[in-house]
């Protein structure tokens, strides 16, 4: 049956060979180890001289490569696979065992396709038969052959999912003239199957006998076998029943061909003209559902070729075929699935792009290069070396196909039923691997291979179809009759091309992808009905913007007297009007309603329900859009008046204001060199920014002598205004004293004199104290607070017994330095983070929304949380940054639940401003028992992680990882039904009993 299956190795995972008896002295259990058997393989006893040799040329070589492509011996290690010999006689068996049961099944007597009596009740036909109106006959006969095909004889077949496939090659004499046409042949396909399914169903060798669809192309129903007890999760075997060769002629197949009638279709009256199938429209993907079959034998012969001697070839194809699961693309109709892209491989091979000397890493970056740089929708491929001048060329195909990629024989594409914007995303996501894998501060391992990459937290925005029954509707308004016919019916696949094209078009310019989901429909009981086409459940739909243009309200296009203006009109409908711009121009424009930031955040939502509306015929009631689920929590008022980013800009702009002021001030004996903000507004963190409030005047009585209001009793009481702290640095000078507590003095009447000259200078409302100046400007209170650049130095100064001056940390000092040098900072690199990533102060918002949800706002530090977040937009890989609110607390919470504190830095590179991020590593490992339990690392704080040192404790951190328990379920409901969004405050008490209780019983 070939060689054995093959899975990637975890780290610490033990491999498939025991360590030889009696190597490492007794055994478990106090027992002496067994003897070694001859011949088992004994550890090599090198003497010293052999042991410090120099290295030869080959391990230098070895050496070179784990530097220079794997960048660190982890990942050749991780890479590693070892062959599991009990299990490889297991499945052999099972094969065996199945093979004989096909040759007992009994023959059955010839009947009507329609009628399938001589099937029990206990199974069904594993085929939509619709239309029922088929003529032919069909009897079982016995297979003539069975052979292994796929992953599993090429041992590249990856765990947990072990997929065996073997064709089952039909006779002959079950087949009749003209089976190619109107679904003959998958009618008798499926009954085969079924047959076959009757009788292995009551077999005990079997623990589940089962349908499924191949890629969920209901064209291509196949037959699960799993082995009974334990090893029913250890291999499944997948039948797929094909025709004998030559028993259709290739040429009727190809992509300008039609194999399936109008008239059968909608079953009509046959038209009387004698060749009116002339004028049938061609059946692509029909047709490339009977060449898969007929050339499945000559592909296995194909990869054989291709993967003898060449053991980087099946380390790279288990490389990217992890690499395709953790981005979800393949499994579904028109995945790049496994058997994809080892044709890919095998091309690079023909094509000399690799040779057989790669390593699997090699391969890898080969394979994903490729992709990052070949359009595959406008340059197609093809493996066929004698190019026969019957046979289609790329053209052909790429007129038929939306993605080229042909098969050795020529005949089939590879890609039929992969959508362009599918291709896309592989291609997107190859190139941002790439520049992973390129970047020597990134673990790629990590990145690429063990992180999954969810749509949910991919996209910016994603949206569902919930009924995709709906886009039988949209077949009907789209008018594509001729391709649903292609399709055997399935609506979902037919409509699916079009409607992405039509959001592609649509978001042109705001969206840098336009992705979908694949279609998946799971596996079923032999008894019960084939799964209709609306059975793949809700689509998923998702939106990678481009920062800079997707928030805009306009949609210019072209003049009005242009010839385009007619399609422009067409295209987006009654939204369409004419215009006059700035330039004098006359154009055709679309301008989308939002008012505020939040509302041009979901300007794509308005384009997506009306575009579908009107082209698709799809209601909005059939679209959950949860591009904004979670921003009402952050919405300021009681009315609708957006999620606060204009009161911050508002507050930043007045603070703009005052700085300035403060620079140019007149009068004062040191002039002003920095202003600092501290307060979270300043950097659009403030969950709830303050909002301007200006005095009502008949609430208050006014005492002209002091300037000041007093509320009236019987009034309500004033609101309350929090003071934004800002840190106003002074220049040096000789006439500062060196003594604290004179500094403090000199502080205080700088104080008195910026309230003064403000006042004087600017007609500002000040307040004067010992330890600040409180400032109302424009309805908000800024507090001011004086800073003199040498007094954390002076206030570290301790005077020893002996008279000898000497500086130590104080925690007046540290406190000074927090507030002076260190907060500061942090405001203004993430103040310039907003400017980069206008989401990322909404961002972190939403997560300190969460952690007050669950009580644990006091044990850890604003701060913290904003650094948290900053880590997301700094080094989002794999993937982009965030660019909605949502996604990016998704992400903020995935990030608690699968950070290794205990092991690893979080280092922030604010400002890019590190660059010894292995030193930060190394003395983390030497000193963690001595560090926090969360410990962030900045260009400003490399070594002590000042704002996690007091808190989070380790039960609060703990408490604080549980939030993973709340992202899959959050994930799950936001692809069904559910639209809103409660915190999860009873799961943190649980989280927070259990942490206690444990650490009782440890203590």
């Amino acid at each position: 049956w070939g060689p054995s299956q093959r899975g990637l190795r975890s780290p610490g995972q033990e491999g498939g060979r025991d360590p030889p008896a009696g190597a490492g002295g007794a055994a478990r259990g106090g027992k002496r180890a067994a003897p070694a058997e001859a011949g088992a393989l004994q550890p090599a006893k090198l003497s010293r001289a052999e042991l410090y040799k120099p290295p030869t040329s080959e391990e230098l070589s070895q050496l070179k490569e784990t530097e220079d492509l794997f960048h660190s011996s982890l990942l050749r290690l991780q890479v590693s696979r070892e062959a599991h010999k009990e299990e490889e006689e297991k499945i052999d068996a099972f094969l065996h065992e199945i093979n004989s049961l096909l040759s007992a099944i009994p023959d059955t007597p010839e009947t009507e396709l329609t009628d399938q009596a001589w099937l029990p009740k206990g199974v069904k036909v594993l085929f939509l038969q619709v239309p029922f109106t088929v003529k032919g006959r069909f009897r079982f006969l016995s297979p003539t052959e069975l052979k292994v095909v796929g992953s599993y004889l090429l041992g590249t077949c990856i765990k947990p999912e072990i997929n065996m496939d073997v064709a089952v090659t039909m006779p002959w004499e079950i087949f009749q003239d003209k089976d190619n046409l109107n679904q003959h042949y998958h009618w008798k396909r499926a009954l085969y199957l079924a047959h076959i399914a009757q009788h292995f169903s009551k077999e005990k060798l079997f623990g589940s006998v089962k349908f499924a669809y191949m890629n969920s192309n209901h064209l291509k129903p196949i037959l699960l076998l799993r082995p009974q007890g334990k090893d029913e999760k250890m291999v499944t075997v997948r039948l797929h029943a094909c025709p004998a060769p030559g028993l259709f002629k290739p040429s009727c197949f190809y992509p300008s061909k039609n194999n399936v009638r109008t008239a059968w279709f909608m079953e009509q009256s046959t038209p009387k003209e004698g060749r009116a199938w002339a004028t049938e429209p061609p059946t692509l993907h029909y047709n490339s559902s009977i060449l898969c079959d007929m050339v499945l034998l000559s592909h296995l012969h194909f990869l054989s070729s291709a993967a003898t001697d060449f053991l980087g070839m099946k380390d790279g194809l288990a490389l990217l075929k992890v690499w395709l699961n953790q981005r979800q693309l393949s499994k579904g109709l028109g995945c790049f699935s496994g058997f994809l892209v080892s044709m890919l491989v095998a091309y690079l091979l023909m094509k000399r792009k690799i040779v057989k000397m790669m390593s699997g890493y090699q391969v890898l970056r080969s394979t994903l290069q490729f992709l990052a740089t070949t359009d595959l929708t406008v340059t197609g491929i093809s493996l066929a070396k004698d190019v026969d001048a019957s046979l289609p060329v790329l053209d052909d195909f790429h007129q038929a196909f939306e993605v080229v990629f042909v098969d050795p024989s020529g005949l089939v594409n590879l890609c039929a039923d992969m959508t362009a914007s599918k291709y896309h995303q592989v291609q997107f996501e190859a190139k941002r691997s790439m520049e992973i894998l390129d970047d020597r501060m990134v673990d790629g391992f990590q990145v690429l291979l063990m992180t999954a990459k969810p749509m949910l937290r991919a996209f910016d925005h994603v949206f569902h179809l919930k009924h995709a029954s709906k886009l039988q509707g949209a077949c009907k308004k789209m008018q594509l009759l001729n391709e649903l016919m292609d399709r055997g019916g399935n609506y979902v696949a037919t409509a699916l091309p079009f409607v992405v094209s039509l959001l592609a078009r649509g978001l042109a310019g705001r969206a840098l992808l336009v992705a979908h989901s694949l279609p998946q429909i799971p596996e079923w009981s032999i008894d019960a009905e084939p799964p209709k086409h609306k059975d793949v459940g809700p689509l998923t739909f998702g939106l990678l913007f481009v920062p800079e243009f997707a928030a805009s309200t306009l949609e210019k296009g072209p003049q009005a007297d242009h010839p385009e203006a007619l399609d422009f009109r067409t295209f987006w409908g009654e939204k369409s009007e004419l215009r006059r711009f700035q330039d004098g121009s006359i154009c055709e424009a679309v301008v989308w309603e939002a008012d505020t930031i939040c509302q041009k955040r979901l300007i794509p939502e308005q384009i997506v329900r009306h575009l579908l509306k009107l082209h698709a015929d799809i209601p909005e009631s059939s679209i959950c859009y949860s591009g904004a689920l979670l921003e009402s929590v952050i919405r300021t008022g009681q009315k609708e008046s957006g999620t606060g980013e204009e009161a911050m800009v508002s507050v930043v702009c007045s603070y703009d204001d005052l700085s300035r002021k403060l620079w140019n001030l007149k009068g004062l004996p040191l002039t002003v060199t920095a202003v600092q903000g501290v307060h979270p507004a300043l950097r659009y963190t403030d969950v709830f920014p303050p909002i301007p409030m200006k005095p009502i005047y008949s609430f208050h009585t006014r005492i002209r002598t002091k300037q000041l209001l007093l509320p009236s009793e019987e009034k309500p009481c004033p609101a309350y205004i929090a003071p934004l702290k800002i840190i106003c640095h002074m220049e040096g000078s000789g006439q500062w004293p060196q003594d604290k507590e004179a500094i403090k003095r000199i502080k205080a009447a700088f104080h008195l004199q910026l309230a003064e000259l403000l006042q004087q200078q600017h007609q500002l409302v000040c307040r004067p104290a010992v330890t600040h100046t409180d400032v109302y400007k424009e309805g908000y209170v800024f507090r001011l607070q004086v800073a003199y650049h040498r007094e954390p130095l002076i206030l570290k100064e301790v005077v020893t017994p002996e008279g000898m001056l000497k500086y130590q940390d104080t925690e007046d000092s540290r406190q000074l330095e927090l507030e002076t040098l260190h907060l500061p900072y942090l405001t203004s690199s993430l103040h310039g983070l907003q400017q980069q990533h206008p989401v990322f102060g909404s961002t972190c918002r939403l997560a300190k929304r969460w952690v007050c949800a669950q009580l644990l706002s006091d044990n850890i530090s604003e701060e913290c949380v904003d650094l948290l977040v900053a880590f997301l937009f700094l080094h989002p890989a794999p993937f982009t940054p965030p660019s909605s609110p949502q996604v990016g607390f998704l992400r903020f919470l995935d990030l608690l639940a699968t950070f290794d504190w205990k092991n690893n830095p979080l280092i922030v590179n604010l400002n890019a401003g590190l660059t010894g991020e292995q030193a930060i590593k190394n003395k983390f490992v030497a000193a963690r028992s001595r560090l926090p339990v969360m410990f962030i690392a900045t260009p400003k704080d490399r070594w002590s992680s000042m704002w996690t040192q007091e808190r989070p404790s380790v039960q609060v951190s703990w408490a604080l990882c549980c939030g993973h328990a709340w992202l899959p379920w959050d994930e799950k409901q936001q692809g069904g039904e559910h639209t809103g969004w409660c915190p999860a405050v009873l799961p943190c008490f649980w989280g927070i009993q259990l942490c206690i209780a444990t650490w009782g019983e440890i203590l």
